[in-house]
């Protein structure tokens, strides 16, 4: 084999070696589960419930009427989410009450971001 042909594997690893620990220098944002999903005396139940198996946001973006959230605790029951029976009705008024459609809309956390000279948005 040529010089030049052992050299383009070499750059590409070099190149994907590069990346990784570029990759590791951003610091992810992490979010509690229980932070954000509002107090209340069902947010420990929702919690257990819920994020099992997805995260809050989903939950969280959610505008929903107390007859939808029915709807979407019976079907998630059905699915494997675990809802004592005598906690049903106060989990559905819990969600119906936090993220009914009358709640203002849902804004996702923003990335940390930096003005540069240019007034350009930078995001880490």
């Amino acid at each position: 084999m040529s010089p030049n042909k052992r050299s383009i594997p070499s750059l590409g690893l070099i190149a994907v070696l590069a990346l990784s620990f570029a990759a590791l220098g951003q610091k992810p944002v992490a979010l509690k589960a229980t932070e954000d999903l509002p107090a209340g005396p069902m947010q420990a139940k929702a919690t257990t419930s819920c994020l099992e198996c997805h995260e809050a946001r989903i939950i969280l973006q959610q505008r929903l009427s107390k007859a939808a959230w029915t709807k979407e605790v019976d079907k998630m029951t059905k699915w494997g989410a675990v809802v004592d029976p005598a906690d049903r009705d106060a989990l559905i008024d819990y969600l119906s009450t936090n993220f009914s459609p009358d709640q203002p809309p849902y804004e996702p956390p923003r990335t940390l971001s930096e003005k540069n000279a240019a007034g350009s948005t930078k995001r880490y």
